[in-house]
């Protein structure tokens, strides 16, 4: 048995930033990996998804270059090429980031699977290892529910349309929400003829109505189908392709697609690491059970990123991180529940999100102020020639506190972060209203956007 002060179990966003810590405050620590150094983000998550995400743009602003009184002749798009430069984006930082493990003074990087054999032990590729320290990072997989004719038809993950060598003539969706919108505008703008299928009633449904209503109107601007209320799916083999039933209550009952993306959510890998062994507990999802600041029912072992249902992504897997080195390393007291969720949709227009929605802020029961701005009225937008949108803020009307906002256009996903900054530092909605933004901007709207806040009736 090889004993460690610290063992690090998933090389992804959080586990080599905590090996790095752990091993600058003079730990050993084993760091194992079973698949990819990087995790989702760098490999089939963010990284790649984004590249294609940015090629996708190219060719959409390629076709519509006369907008701006620009010729550029027949535009083209080489698939291949796309996906080369996706996966080459990704090595190149999954191999950065092994060249800093690599010169990690203290650090033993494993490769194989990890299991528990006691809560301080475990055993991989028959070796047993041990530490008083045990911290979990071990990421989440697409979710393949079964369906009826599942099993009798090739679907594909996300993960798996990133290994794609020619474009599919015609991409059914399967899920409405983020992994799903994403590919489905990406391989729209590469050629591809693409039909969303969401079983609720609206896309992205978590959102306020009229956010869901102007993404589904953009992307049915581009020429994509969208079936929702798809209230039993179904699947079968035909001669022209796979045969996707929508029951929906009107149009075709069934769309005939070449190739099917999954798209309905994720899980934990927490079902193969042995966690019985240790007598770690799980919710009926399978993700690991912490506290506020991410310790598990058994002392001296913690969960972080996706695996432990505390958030779904990698500014969440992050923040995990600060959290348990903060509280570890630096005496402090940080916990999960201070963080102001966030996040951003990567369609085009982007969708920048933080805090609330206006219906989850009414179940408050609190007195409300809301404001919202089309995007057709933000200078930036309209120079850009991007005008697809709107700006969104809710306020609670007592406190003075911003309670949620979103901003779906162009530079969305950055604009937010004004808000979200104040939203985290505790400020009043009018310290923001009264700061001078730099025009011209997407960002100088906001404090426009405060200032003509209304009661919510």
């Amino acid at each position: 048995m090889r004993n460690f002060d610290a063992i690090v179990v998933g090389a992804g966003q959080a586990g080599p930033a905590l090996a790095s810590r752990l091993t600058a405050a003079g730990m050993t620590v084993a760091l194992v990996e079973r698949d990819r150094v990087g995790g989702t983000c760098v490999n089939t998550g963010c990284t790649p998804t984004k590249a294609l995400v940015a090629s996708a743009y190219a060719a959409h602003l390629a076709r519509r270059a006369s907008d701006f009184g620009i010729g550029t002749g027949p535009v083209t798009v080489d698939f291949s090429a796309v996906i080369a430069r996706a996966q080459a984006i990704a090595t190149r930082s999954r191999e950065n980031n092994e060249a800093w493990l690599a010169g990690m003074a203290g650090l033993t990087l494993i490769r194989g699977q990890a299991r528990f054999t006691s809560p301080t032990t475990m055993t991989v590729n028959a070796e047993e290892i041990s530490a008083p320290r045990i911290f979990l990072n071990v990421g989440g997989r697409p979710s393949r529910p079964v369906m009826p004719g599942s099993d009798q038809v090739t679907t594909l993950t996300n993960e798996e349309m990133l290994t794609l060598d020619t474009l599919p003539e015609h991409l059914v969706v399967v899920g409405g929400s983020y992994i799903g919108l994403e590919f489905a505008q990406m391989f729209r703008r590469f050629g591809a003829q693409v039909t969303i299928v969401e079983k609720a009633p609206r896309l992205i449904a978590h959102e306020d109505p009229e956010i869901s209503d102007a993404i589904r109107t953009m992307l049915e601007a581009e020429g994509i189908a969208v079936r929702t209320g798809a209230t039993c799916i179904t699947f079968a083999a035909t001669n022209d392709g796979i045969a996707v039933g929508v029951n929906c209550t009107e149009g075709d009952r069934a769309v005939v697609g070449s190739h099917v993306l999954l798209a309905v959510g994720r899980i934990p890998n927490s079902d193969d690491l042995g966690l019985d062994k240790a007598g770690i507990a799980v919710d009926a999802r399978g993700y690991i059970t912490v506290n506020d600041r991410l310790t598990t029912n058994v002392p001296g072992i913690w969960a972080l990123g996706d695996c432990n249902g505390r958030g779904a992504f990698t500014h969440t897997a992050w923040n995990d991180y600060e959290i348990v080195a903060a509280n570890l390393l630096d005496q402090g007291d940080r916990r999960v529940s201070q963080r102001v969720p966030g996040y951003a949709l990567y369609t085009d227009p982007p969708l920048g999100r933080v805090g609330m929605t206006e219906v989850q802020a009414r179940k408050t029961g609190r007195p409300l102020l809301v404001s919202s701005r089309p995007m057709t009225r933000v200078s930036r937008a309209i120079e850009k020639g991007e005008t697809t949108g709107l700006m969104k803020i809710v306020a609670d009307a007592e406190t003075r506190r911003i309670l949620g906002a979103a901003i779906l256009g162009t530079g969305g996903d950055e604009a937010i972060h004004g808000i979200l900054d104040m939203m985290h530092a505790d400020q009043p909605l009018d310290t923001l209203h009264w700061a001078v933004p730099i025009h011209p901007t997407v960002s100088e709207l906001i404090p426009t956007l405060l200032g003509d806040l209304k009661p919510a009736t």
